[in-house]
């Protein structure tokens, strides 16, 4: 059953958030900034209203979660730690003396709560908000680009990340005490993922009994790393191969297994709209998408900026359409002319090649000149043709027999001069230089909250990685602009 928020409960020892927690942590300013009780408005047809035993308030859950990615710990040290840091404490809305939750709640209202939320664009809902409620965002400008994570095992199996983990705790064990190496059990010669699994309980099991290493911290933490990982498994077994991941490219010979987040951000370095999706997607297709959203949210702009991924025709159109201008750099190969089949074959800037609606990339590319007519001349690109005789998607794509597969583009289309003068103006290489900023919250998305490699399996966990990643972020810009604000 839901119960209302709770508040502070009276306590003698309430005075110690003031004495012990200064102002300008970011956790205090965090608490003081956000009304979380939009989190209720949004859970609210999870629980039951007027049955059963009482529940944990979804918002301190939900803060419990933003802890978790902030400072990138399991949920059974997040938990460990809440009980003795008062910052914690105070951002949770408990008392001193209040008891935390059990790690496995944590667990479950992931799982069960949010599951059909979309919390991306709640959370950037909430941070526009507060930004514009706090006179922040005065420039017209948006700028969009797409970075990418790698899958939580990338190219390993469970079997392997599982020894991966068990080796990173064994090497911390032995740091404290060498002799527990003919100790331990031996190790599986196998890569079967249930023999791991039963070393990985035998090992965790010995360390726990051992009278002093199961309470060292780092011992403690890599252990619970450990169990985590192996719940997950148990949880759902095809974690192990994360099968939501999909193969991208960021260059011709560089491709990456996991997931791409699309990002719209204002001249402030403030997230206005994010989408999550699979690494093969193209960057082009999630262009509407991103403004929508951003207008949605409460932005106003007039100009948007991206690299030539999003430079095809379709998103020029969308952009005059809105009154917007696009500052995105034509491509000869993104100009695909007349085509009816845009939206089937993409092209991947990185790579500099076309990829087919199963995700194949080109292995090859031509030029094709047509001298017998006015028409341009069109670029040719060549896919394995090995590939499409047994691709489930070959139908009305590649003909039966065929010794290969091409896909053409027109080099210049006559629906591009306009951008095309538009780009040697110097509105428009000002409005360029201004591209960096997006590079930048990229990398510290990466380097700074761990958005290099996603911290669970399957899309739903992503989306959920990206939502917390992406609030923390904007909550941080924020606060840092309102105390630059009121220094001057």
């Amino acid at each position: 059953m839901l119960k209302q928020q709770t508040s502070f409960q009276l306590s003698p020892y309430a005075k110690l958030y003031d004495e012990l927690i200064p102002k300008d942590n970011f956790l205090r300013q965090l608490r003081e900034l956000v009304d979380f009780t939009f989190v209720i408005d949004e859970l609210e047809d999870k629980y039951c209203l007027d049955n059963g035993r009482n529940a944990e308030c979804p918002i301190r859950m939900f803060k419990y979660l933003l802890l978790k990615q902030i400072y990138n710990m399991s949920d059974n040290d997040l938990v460990e730690r809440a009980r003795y840091d008062l910052s914690f404490k105070y951002f949770l809305e408990l008392a001193p003396e209040d008891e935390v939750i059990h790690s496995t709640s944590l667990t479950k209202f992931r799982r069960l709560r949010l599951d059909d939320k979309n919390l991306m664009d709640i959370l950037i809902q909430k941070t526009v908000e507060i930004a514009l409620d706090h006179e922040l965002l005065s420039s017209k400008k948006l700028i969009v680009d797409a970075t990418h994570t790698n899958s939580r095992f990338h190219s390993k199996s469970a079997t392997e990340y599982l020894q991966d983990k068990s080796k990173s705790l064994r090497k911390v064990v032995y740091s404290h005490d060498e002799s527990m190496q003919d100790k331990f059990p031996a190790k599986p010669t196998t890569t079967d993922l249930d023999k791991e699994m039963t070393y990985n309980k035998e090992l965790i099991d010995m360390i726990e009994a051992h009278p002093t290493l199961q309470h060292m911290p780092a011992v403690k933490q890599k252990t619970n790393l450990v169990k985590e990982v192996m719940e997950d498994v148990k949880e759902e077994m095809t974690y192990s191969s994360d099968p939501d991941a999909r193969k991208g490219y960021k260059s011709a010979d560089y491709s990456f297994l996991g997931y791409k987040t699309h990002i719209a951000m204002s001249d402030e370095r403030i997230i206005t709209a994010a989408t999550v999706t699979t690494g093969e997607k193209s960057d082009a297709n999630y262009l509407g998408d991103l403004i929508t959203k951003s207008k949605k949210n409460g932005m106003k702009f007039d100009a948007v900026i991206g690299d030539t991924a999003y430079s095809g025709k379709r998103n020029l159109k969308f952009s005059k359409e809105n009154n917007l201008r696009l500052v995105a750099k034509l491509h000869p190969v993104i100009s695909n002319g007349t085509r009816t089949d845009e939206t089937t074959f993409s092209f991947n800037k990185d790579a500099g090649m076309y990829v087919c609606p199963a995700g194949h990339i080109a292995t090859r590319k031509g030029m094709k000149h047509r001298y017998s007519t006015t028409q341009n001349p069109q670029l040719k690109y060549f896919f394995d043709v090995e590939k499409c005789k047994v691709c489930p998607l070959r139908e009305g794509c590649y003909r039966e027999g065929a010794k290969t597969k091409s896909y053409s583009v027109t080099i210049k289309s006559t629906e591009h001069v306009d951008q095309e003068a538009f780009q040697k103006t110097d509105e428009f290489k000002r409005l360029s230089a201004l591209r960096y900023k997006i590079e930048a919250k990229n990398a510290e998305l990466k380097n700074r909250h761990g958005y290099e490699k996603a911290i669970t399996s399957g899309l739903f966990g992503m989306k959920i990685q990206g939502a917390a990643t992406v609030f923390i972020v904007n909550m941080k810009r924020i606060i840092k602009l309102i105390n630059q604000k009121e220094v001057k």
